[in-house]
């Protein structure tokens, strides 16, 4: 008995010509389709059935719990509603109703209105230049160039002039130089003429001296007042204020020999 089952109709299997879905894996149910259960994200397109929901239990709902007579019926609540007499209450005075402030035409400025109603001409302004642009756009400005030097005997686009340069005068080789290194005339002591040759006489200038006489002080002419001498003339009488005695003074009691 052969192994091969025998073949049921005209199809066999084989390669397919062309690609085909059933070759490739499919996304399953993982479309969010809109439910049909609950009362958000409803299917709008079916109909939605009534819904009940449970609500909490209550702590009091086991004990039965009455008012009782405890509300105050007002005196003027009949059966057939309030009673019709007329009543009034007083109140205090209300208010003066104040004057409405409308701004004047000195409350507007139409010159601050500027662009909003006057046709202007467009302006521009010139802001500094962020950090992000400047961190992503690395161009060497014009100060990183170094041009060659234009002065000076190195330069490279020019014709260099001749130049000078002016040093120091060498000790070493120059017309001045002393090679013996013997000693110039500053160099010796000048001897004072006075120890080969006559000396001549000499003076010296001594502060003044002053005779030695009496150091006591004399009084002088200004010291003097002549006016106030009356021994030489005639002196016009003159008079005192004496201490006014008291009456209560005790008098002084000397005992007399009788």
């Amino acid at each position: 008995m052969s192994s091969v089952e025998a073949w049921v109709g005209t199809w066999r299997p084989h390669k397919p010509r062309g690609p085909i879905a059933a070759l490739y894996g499919s996304p399953g149910p993982k479309y969010a389709l809109p439910g049909l259960t609950g009362s958000t994200y409803h299917d709008p397109t079916k109909k939605k059935a009534p819904m009940f929901s449970f609500g909490t239990r209550h702590d009091q709902a086991s004990s039965i719990f009455s008012p009782g007579p405890r509300y105050l019926i007002p005196s003027n609540i009949t059966r057939v509603g309030r009673d019709g007499t007329p009543a009034f209450s007083l109140y205090s005075r209300p208010k003066d109703l104040g004057m409405f402030q409308v701004p004047g035409p000195g409350q507007y400025s139409p010159e601050s209105s500027g662009k909003s109603v006057l046709r202007s001409c467009p302006a521009y302004s010139l802001a500094g230049r962020s950090k992000e642009e400047g961190a992503n756009s690395q161009v060497p400005g014009p100060a990183s160039y170094t041009l060659p030097s234009m002065l000076g005997p190195k330069t490279v686009v020019t014709s260099a002039a001749p130049a000078y340069s002016l040093y120091g005068r060498s000790k070493n080789g120059s017309f001045h130089e002393d090679l013996k290194k013997t000693p110039g005339p500053a160099a010796y002591r000048v001897v004072d003429p006075c120890i080969y040759r006559v000396k001549p006489p000499q003076f010296s200038m001594t502060g003044r001296n002053f005779t030695p006489g009496e150091t006591t002080k004399k009084p002088g002419p200004g010291a003097h007042f002549p006016e106030l001498m009356a021994l030489t003339g005639a002196k016009a009488p003159s008079f005192s204020f004496g201490l006014r005695h008291s009456e209560y003074t005790v008098p002084l009691i000397v005992n007399k020999d009788e």
